[in-house]
């Protein structure tokens, strides 16, 4: 039996080429799905946003 599929949304979007080209040698290099490298990315990123807000909030 195969794992469980995740709940997950189609996206559509345009990246600059050069960004692609980096993301697509990323996953070459990485092994990862282009999929399974924009949700980390992205899950970092905003992760990293949310933190430094809470800290410019705590500094007020």
């Amino acid at each position: 039996m195969g794992r469980p599929r995740k709940d997950n949304v189609p996206v559509s979007f345009r990246l600059e080429r050069t960004v692609f080209d980096k993301l697509n040698q990323f996953c070459e290099d990485s092994g990862q799905a282009k999929t399974v490298a924009i949700e980390r990315a992205l899950g970092m990123y905003i992760d990293d946003y949310y933190e430094k807000q809470e800290i410019i909030k705590n500094n007020e």
